[in-house]
């Protein structure tokens, strides 16, 4: 292997060791209402650290007062199953927990209006820029 590819490899190597230990020990709440959105999402918070992922499909299907005391950070997508997340947003607000929104949905002015201080991480997004998002909602990471 000539040199260069192998410190390419290497600076590789490190940059996932250091993602991988970004979301270390978070308990995430996940709101996404797309299976397999939610599978891959939940293994890559897993993947990062991350020490449970519960995701939740339908707003019915949780408590919310129970939900944001339980959970260290959220991702929250805009719609669930054609419903508004942004009241459970306003509670997790409220609560003083971290979230990030990560939505398809373009209503994106709208939501930085009434969320200025919330990442914003649009579908389709990259894994690191979500785990990014989440580590900087939380506090441990720089926002970019």
């Amino acid at each position: 292997m000539n040199r260069r590819l192998f410190k390419d490899a290497i600076l590789r190597f490190a940059e996932a060791q250091r993602m991988s230990d970004l979301l270390d020990g978070l308990r995430v709440l996940l709101l996404e209402d797309e299976p397999l959105i939610a599978m891959d999402v939940e293994q890559l918070c897993l993947d990062n650290g991350a020490a449970e992922v519960i995701t939740v499909r339908a707003l019915e299907e949780i408590d919310p007062q129970a939900a944001v005391s339980s959970v260290d950070v959220a991702i929250v997508d805009l719609m669930l199953n054609g419903v508004s997340t942004l009241d459970f947003a306003r509670r997790l607000q409220q609560g003083g927990k971290p979230f990030v929104f990560a939505s398809g949905h373009s209503d994106a002015d709208e939501v930085q209006a009434s969320f200025p201080e919330v990442a914003f991480v649009a579908k389709p997004y990259a894994g690191a820029d979500l785990v990014n998002a989440v580590a900087a909602a939380c506090g441990r990471l720089s926002p970019a």
